[in-house]
């Protein structure tokens, strides 16, 4: 008579294991908060006014002549909190009675609801800086171009290239914004251009660090290892995107996404501002009626560009990746 084997032992082996471990989600990084001027003296209201005072005249001066006193233009920058947010999650008496993993579920709640309004604050930041510029416009400020469709061609599309880097520069300086901490939110796939370009080597061989490229790639985390025209350079997965946009009788293709060069002086010249009416807020309770533990994460917020000077737009596409 035969042992103990598979075959007439079936009750006995467990074919399906559960693993105390649960998988978790890769989460990127969030960079779009540290370039905001953040206020907060505010007690009360929905709208901010920032009053703004223009640029004193000069005249010739004639002897004996009568002095005309002048006064300076002013202005009025507004903005809102316009995005009152929540996530919310529940879970059963039923379910964590029943439930081996019911713990775990519980312990995410709070850290994944607040990571998704932080996302939604990253991704509404970006969008004002898109918005806060005329779409299919060059947005000239002192006779430079702030928005335009990359320069560079690869796969027949846009693509960014060190040219657009040197022109968002020059329309910086020509603003007269400072030329310190330079920075540039970028789409991941303006770091694939720049990798394979043929001649990455001899455009950047004046610098011996960009030997390492073929070995450890463009891309420290979400930032690139070097700077590039003094911009340090961060990719994001929260760009807007750009369907079809013509600016100067180029067109950015039905996949492109808007790239942002811009000063992160900090203080006045911040290309953002902003501000928090609620910062992410945890409540939590037990619904006797629905019998079930009840977790809410609110917020209140409201950014815009309040900087246009300050503000760099090149318009490149995802296509340049191959699908």
């Amino acid at each position: 008579m035969a042992g103990f084997n598979d075959n007439n032992t079936a009750n006995l082996l467990r074919t399906n294991l559960w693993s105390r471990q649960i998988k978790q989600l890769l989460l990127d990084e969030l960079n779009a908060m540290k370039f905001v001027r953040i206020i907060s003296d505010f007690p009360d209201g929905q709208t901010i006014n920032i009053p703004s005072i223009g640029a004193a005249e000069t005249a010739d001066f004639v002897e004996g002549q009568a002095i005309k006193y002048n006064s300076m233009d002013t202005g009025n920058f507004t903005f809102s909190f316009d995005n009152y947010k929540y996530s919310a999650h529940a879970i059963s008496e039923k379910f964590k009675r029943d439930s081996y993993y019911s713990s775990d579920v519980i312990a995410a709640f709070v850290p994944r609801e607040h990571r998704a309004l932080m996302e939604a604050v990253e991704t509404n930041i970006l969008s004002k800086a898109n918005s806060g510029q005329t779409a299919s416009n060059t947005n000239t400020i002192n006779n430079a171009d702030h928005r335009w469709i990359a320069t560079g061609t690869v796969n027949a599309v846009p693509a960014l290239t060190f040219a657009d880097f040197a022109r968002a520069r020059y329309a910086l300086t020509k603003a007269n914004v400072p030329l310190n901490n330079l920075c540039a939110i970028v789409d991941p796939s303006v770091a694939y251009v720049f990798e394979t370009q043929t001649n990455v080597v001899n455009l950047l061989s004046p610098n011996v660090r960009w030997n390492e490229l073929p070995e450890t790639g463009l891309v420290n985390g979400f930032k690139f290892r070097f700077n590039l025209f003094g911009f340090d350079v961060y990719e994001s997965n929260y760009l807007p995107s750009i369907s079809n946009e013509t600016i100067s009788s180029v067109s950015s293709g039905a996949n492109g996404v808007a790239n942002f060069l811009f000063s992160a002086t900090t203080g006045d010249t911040c290309p953002w501002i902003g501000g928090f009416r609620q910062y992410p807020t945890v409540y939590s309770e037990f619904n006797k009626d629905q019998q079930q533990e009840e977790y809410l994460t609110i917020a209140e917020w409201g950014f815009k560009l309040y900087r246009p000077e300050n503000m760099v737009t090149v318009i490149s596409s995802t296509s340049v990746v191959p699908t």
